[in-house]
């Protein structure tokens, strides 16, 4: 009978139900959709901001202080410590090597260059080559290879021509390419096709000019060339001074900025399985001995601010249409109450109960929450491909862990949303509502 019921409800007046069902189904979708969003965002962001530039700078832990002027680094290349490039296959071995996205190594050296045909001014006599990685394919333990360079890190490094071409035999006057910064470019007037000649010490390597970068940063005023070519003319084969590594991390909270020492075992295996910046660099400080890692602190802040706000954002989203939903059913519920105040009375006179008429109620908002549950993550899952593909370019993946949440996030709002509507049930007296008064 309760059943038969609750049915008859539903047949005798649909479209309120109806009503219900689509308010509820409107704030479910949007909900499974911020979710769903909100579950890929950041990953999709961290993505995003790799192509802003690396978050991570290794260098040597016994290095001498830098002599820098002007972001250059004029220290005699015979001072300062160096780190062997044979290691790095080891940042792909590490914990967190699948967020390893990239890394390049450099090493500045201090020459003196000329082109061949023309004379410079003694102002334009000397700069610094930097020798580097674009593309370059790193032999990893485990037999596979990794291809990283500043293609990899600082992918919005625009060049007018061509590349250099990696892996040139590090043998002196050995041929070889580079490519010259914008700005040294436009004053000492080199052009695409041009050859170099450069010299430290006694060390001379000539180069042909393949292109001509803009990187907005001190490159600008370089010469860029491949790593093995700056380690000829450094006497360094094989080495490099600074690392710049771009990895996938997680937004930087109270927790990962505590010290790792203090930590009791649960909480350092929590901060340890937490890509922070912090614990990826704790891992590469163990596996790759003789390094610092500094993090690039103006880039990881920028993206956990980001990051944070976009989910506040999301979260907010979220609150505002189970509100919605909540005030929906809340004003069917109130006037479904008002409008069988009569069948309320009939049943109580007969015998039934608070708890029954209540009951009865409650099980015909709860069926709605299911129906428009369902359907509301059937359209969320549409609508999260829809902002995935218009604001990442790649729809989010759909999960079916999130079909009982928003199941339960729907009985919450209609039990919430109905709340006031049972508590008036209770104050109904049957004689009354028999009378019509």
């Amino acid at each position: 009978m309760f059943f038969r019921i609750v049915a008859d409800s539903f047949a005798r007046r649909p479209r309120r139900k109806l009503l219900t069902a689509a308010a509820l189904a409107l704030g479910i979708g949007v909900t499974t959709a911020t979710l769903t969003v909100a579950l890929d965002v950041g990953d999709r962001l961290e993505r995003e901001f790799r192509a802003l530039g690396a978050n991570l700078l290794v260098t040597p832990q016994a290095d001498t202080l830098p002599l820098e002027v002007g972001g250059v680094d004029y220290r005699p290349v015979t001072e300062g410590a160096y780190l062997p490039t044979a290691d790095l296959g080891k940042l792909r071995t590490i914990f967190w090597r699948n967020n390893i996205m990239g890394f390049a190594p450099f090493l500045d050296v201090p020459v003196e260059w000329r082109i061949s045909g023309r004379i410079l001014p003694d102002s334009l006599a000397r700069t610094t080559l930097v020798g580097t990685w674009y593309r370059h394919d790193v032999p990893v333990s485990d037999g596979t290879i990794f291809t990283t360079g500043v293609a990899s890190t600082n992918p919005w490094w625009r060049v007018e021509g061509r590349w250099f071409a990696d892996g040139v035999p590090a043998t002196q006057n050995a041929e070889a390419e580079c490519v010259v910064g914008s700005s040294l470019a436009q004053r000492a007037s080199v052009r695409v096709g041009d050859v170099l000649t450069v010299q430290s010490g006694d060390r001379t390597q000539t180069l042909d000019v393949t292109g001509i970068v803009s990187t907005g940063a001190r490159e600008d005023d370089s010469i860029l060339a491949p790593l093995e070519i700056a380690d000829t003319l450094a006497g360094q084969p094989g080495r490099y001074r600074s690392l710049l590594v771009s990895a996938l991390t997680k937004p930087e909270d109270a927790f990962s900025q505590r010290d790792p020492s203090t930590m009791t075992p649960a909480e350092y295996d929590r901060w340890f399985c937490t890509p922070y910046i912090s614990s990826i660099s704790h891992e590469l400080q163990e596996q790759i001995p003789g390094i610092e890692v500094h993090a690039i602190r103006q880039v990881a802040e920028g993206e956990g601010r980001l990051l944070g706000r976009v989910s506040s954002l999301m979260w907010l989203v979220t609150f505002a249409a189970l509100l919605a939903a909540g005030l929906a059913v809340a004003a069917t519920s109130a006037t479904t109450v008002l409008e069988r105040r009569a069948e309320i009375g009939l049943m109580k006179a007969i015998g039934a109960g608070n708890h029954m008429v209540s009951a009865l109620f409650l099980s015909e908002q709860l069926l709605l929450a299911f129906v428009g549950g369902v359907s509301g993550y059937a359209l969320g899952i549409v609508l999260a491909r829809l902002l995935g593909q218009q604001v990442f370019g790649l729809a989010p993946s759909s999960r079916m862990i999130l079909l009982p949440i928003v199941l339960a996030l729907a009985g919450v709002v209609v039990f919430l949303g109905s709340f006031v509507s049972l508590r008036s049930v209770a104050r109904i007296e049957p004689a009354a509502s028999l009378h019509g008064e």
